[in-house]
């Protein structure tokens, strides 16, 4: 269904979704009318589901990024979720296999948020908590 075209023009959204059609047309020797076509097909047809923003959380005072491994003391899962859903400071949430039930990516302003954030997750399960000091990529 993709088609090497199709790769490139993806590859050039992923690195800036804003960049003008024609812009990505000049690379990938198409007009920008034809680059525009073949976007609406991807996303017509869900290989591209969206568009984000990503932010410096940083410069929004969310300066502590934390990994969180959910072990699930009970076994309704959709309440869980549905906290997960509704809570600001759970960027990532991840249903896996092997040790845990699910992993987290959560960014909170301080320690405290975080105490807070583990304190509200022990009514749902038990935890192991990675704080990042670093991001690489």
């Amino acid at each position: 269904m993709l088609d090497n075209t199709d790769l490139k023009i993806l590859k050039l959204l992923k690195s800036n979704c804003k960049m003008q059609f024609r812009d990505i047309g000049e690379v990938v020797h198409l007009t920008g009318q034809a680059v525009s076509n073949r976007i609406s097909r991807m996303e017509h047809f869900g290989v591209i589901k969206g568009y984000t923003v990503l932010l410096d959380e940083k410069m929004l005072n969310k300066s502590l990024t934390a990994y969180i491994t959910i072990f699930m003391k009970t076994t309704n899962h959709e309440v869980f979720c549905e906290f997960l859903s509704n809570n600001e400071s759970v960027l990532e949430a991840n249903r896996i296999s092997g040790e845990g039930c699910y992993m987290l990516k959560i960014q909170v302003n301080s320690q405290e948020d975080l105490n807070d954030f583990l304190d509200s997750v022990l009514k749902y399960g038990n935890y192991r908590v990675n704080i990042s000091i670093g991001k690489i990529k």
